[in-house]
């Protein structure tokens, strides 16, 4: 509240002792700018590494599949072998034979169009699908091993946790770009306030003369130097937004949870981008004028 106080009520003597102009203002306004618009694409990235994980761990989570590898005249018996044991065993809901134009499709980004599968020798692959509650994966597995070597049973255990491991990681990352960011910003405003301060270090010494507390001084600076960070970081955090909208949409991926792009209430986040870098340029201006200050004593 105090903060809001300060930046809405103008003191037009008070800011006369911060230049409007020069490599201060410049410095303050283009950092905080530039700040504002890589940290809207470290947030979406954050999420949307999140919303792709998880949407990919969900859909797999209660599938597996069965993989049946022999000569293409056995391939037939040996399905319905495998449908017998999975007609057997409690917990399986349903159970698809992949069609060869589905193999295709999945190889096609790979292989290209086109793919001749008459000449390849593709195993026979069965999505299975749990009910509630489940089916017990590991005796499915042992009892595959020992009546059908050829058929293996796969439940996505290490795609999912290399999705997950890969989340987390880029997760940490833009986390940790996000931190960098506010270092730097609170490095470049406190570099900033410092060079007009030493720039104003006559002004400052006349306006101690007549009585002038410190207290009016940094009040000042801290009022300029927020509102330059503010009008940068909402600067940075628009042009942030329209970049990020112009990105592939969801469709290119595959739909909705599966998008680096933000979405519904993620495009508020950005939002408060501006109001956290006016708070951490206040308190920066407000910590190096008055350490500043005790040095010009």
């Amino acid at each position: 509240m105090a903060l809001l106080a300060d930046l809405a009520a103008g003191d037009r003597q008070a800011d006369r002792i911060v230049p409007r102009t020069g490599h201060g203002a410049r410095l303050t306004v283009g950092v905080a700018a530039a700040m504002a618009f890589l940290a809207v694409f470290a947030m979406a990235l954050t999420l949307g590494a999140s919303r792709i994980a998880a949407s990919w761990s969900d859909s797999l989570s209660n599938v597996a599949t069965i993989r049946i590898s022999a000569p293409q005249e056995r391939l037939d018996a040996l399905e319905t072998e495998v449908r017998t044991i999975l007609d057997q065993t409690p917990g399986v809901a349903s159970a698809q034979t992949i069609g060869a134009e589905e193999q295709a499709a999945l190889l096609e980004p790979w292989l290209g169009p086109d793919l001749p599968l008459e000449t390849l020798r593709l195993p026979r692959l069965i999505d299975v699908v749990d009910a509630s509650p489940p089916y017990d994966r590991d005796g499915l597995r042992l009892r595959l091993q020992a009546e059908m070597p050829e058929a293996v049973l796969d439940d996505h255990t290490r795609w999912r946790e290399g999705m997950v491991d890969a989340a987390t990681r880029v997760r940490l990352l833009g986390w940790l770009s996000l931190a960098l960011m506010t270092g730097v910003l609170a490095a470049m405003v406190t570099l900033a306030a410092n060079v007009a301060l030493a720039a104003n270090l006559e002004i400052i010494r006349v306006l101690r003369l007549v009585g002038s507390r410190d207290a009016y001084i940094v009040r000042a600076f801290t009022r300029r130097f927020a509102l330059r960070s503010l009008f940068g970081s909402v600067l940075g955090a628009l042009a942030g937004m329209g970049a990020l909208a112009l990105l592939p949409n969801a469709n290119v991926l595959g739909g909705p949870d599966e998008s680096l792009v933000l979405s519904g209430v993620g495009w508020v986040l950005p939002l408060l981008i501006p109001p956290a870098a006016t708070i951490l340029a206040f308190a920066a201006t407000r910590r190096a004028t008055f350490r500043a200050l005790a040095r010009f004593e």
